[in-house]
């Protein structure tokens, strides 16, 4: 296992961030009914993941050992931006956000989720893989259930 600062693992925050921080001032109607209700267990790992795939991702090292496995997480973070766009020109309900995309269960969760894991799988950082699997659990937990209330 390699550590060092990583642009890779950057740019793929940057492609993270950038809608979430955009969804902030339009977050789908009716979203604060369905989140002041969330599982406490679920949002702790959530949270945790976030912090520990953001620390263990941009320092997950330079040399990747599949490029393989580097470029699906970026096809996995091009989709995710695919699915903002496709939120973003909806009329922002519950709905269009949980909708699947190209077959793709809770896009905006699993995406990000799948695209760190793999990440990890690619630098060789079982803290990384581990966070993913933290921030899965706790992430598409939370998401799956504002899914069923819908």
């Amino acid at each position: 296992m390699n550590f060092g600062f990583s642009v890779v693992a950057l740019l793929l925050l940057v492609m993270l961030f950038a809608p979430n921080i955009l969804w902030s001032k339009y977050p789908p109607k009716d979203y604060e009914k369905y989140s002041k209700n969330e599982n406490k267990l679920l949002l702790t790992l959530e949270r945790m993941g976030q912090v520990f795939v953001v620390i263990f991702s941009l320092f997950c090292g330079v040399n990747f050992n599949s490029n393989i496995i580097l470029v699906a997480a970026f096809l996995l973070m091009i989709l995710y931006e695919v699915y903002w766009i496709k939120y973003f020109n909806s009329s922002r309900t519950m709905h269009d956000m949980y909708a699947s995309m190209f077959l793709i269960p809770l896009p905006g969760a699993t995406l990000p989720v799948f695209a760190f894991l793999l990440l990890g799988v690619c630098a060789d950082n079982v803290f990384l893989i581990l966070s993913s699997i933290i921030l899965g659990i706790g992430h598409i937990g939370i998401h799956l259930n504002h899914k069923r209330k819908i």
